[in-house]
């Protein structure tokens, strides 16, 4: 069917940009109209991070190293990508410099105090989390999509804080695009951890989501590829720690 075709387009469009898997994709779309494929690359990532902590497992690793190691394949296969634009958001929106010397902050490569505590707040909250879930895995496949999928939402919805740069280039995604992509990763994280807790995650991850593009709207008058990431990040972490008080 033509849809499918379509979307098996976009999910390739968005791996080629989201992960460093030797994907080939000969007419790429733009991003922003691959983004129904965001949720799907992100269950993809999901399990091979899923794919590293069974195997620390079954070698007998303990829960927190083998945490550490699953997080850190998933970061692997993404190339940090997620990680980098937290980094760099914490640097320029923690500042307590002007709009456009955060700007310029957010653009230096060199990663600063707040960039590096940021870092190290996000791999310890999360492999702590990680460490604690009874399915683990089953975990990662759904916090990968869902964290992902709002980030149409949040590209639709949101103003552009310059222009130029990734986000001017990715382009607004399309209204049906976004539904699309929230209710994807909604329905791979029912499926793989059940609906009451896909819908708590859904929920904390969002929020999580939102609250990143309000700290940038308020400091830069919109949002950044970097700020895309850091929203990324925090919904993966609040989606993480959500699920820990079903235990």
């Amino acid at each position: 069917m033509d849809w499918i075709a379509g979307l098996r387009h976009e999910l390739t469009t968005s791996l080629a940009f989201l992960t460093r898997l030797p994907i080939r994709v000969e007419m790429p779309l733009p991003l922003a109209a691959a983004s129904r494929g965001f949720p799907l690359a992100g269950a993809l990532i999901g399990g091979i991070a899923a794919a590293a902590l069974a195997l620390a497992s079954w070698l007998g690793i303990p829960a927190l190293p083998a945490a550490l190691l699953a997080i850190g394949t998933g970061i692997a296969a993404t190339g940090a990508l997620h990680e980098d634009g937290l980094a760099d958001s914490a640097d320029g929106l923690f500042s307590s410099a002007s709009r456009g010397r955060v700007l310029e902050i957010m653009r230096d490569s060199r990663i600063g105090t707040f960039g590096a505590l940021a870092l190290i707040l996000s791999l310890g909250l999360r492999a702590s989390a990680l460490s604690v879930l009874v399915d683990g895995a089953a975990a990662l496949v759904a916090v990968h999509a869902m964290s992902r999928a709002w980030l149409p939402w949040l590209m639709r919805n949101g103003s552009l804080a310059r222009a130029d740069g990734l986000a001017v280039a990715a382009g607004k995604p399309e209204g049906d695009a976004v539904l699309w992509a929230v209710g994807l990763g909604l329905v791979v994280a029912m499926i793989a951890i059940g609906i009451g807790p896909a819908l708590l995650a859904a929920a904390v991850s969002a929020a999580c989501a939102l609250g990143v593009a309000a700290l940038a709207r308020q400091r830069l008058g919109g949002y950044t590829g970097d700020t895309l990431g850091a929203a990324e990040q925090a919904a993966e972490i609040g989606a993480l720690l959500a699920l820990t008080t079903l235990l």
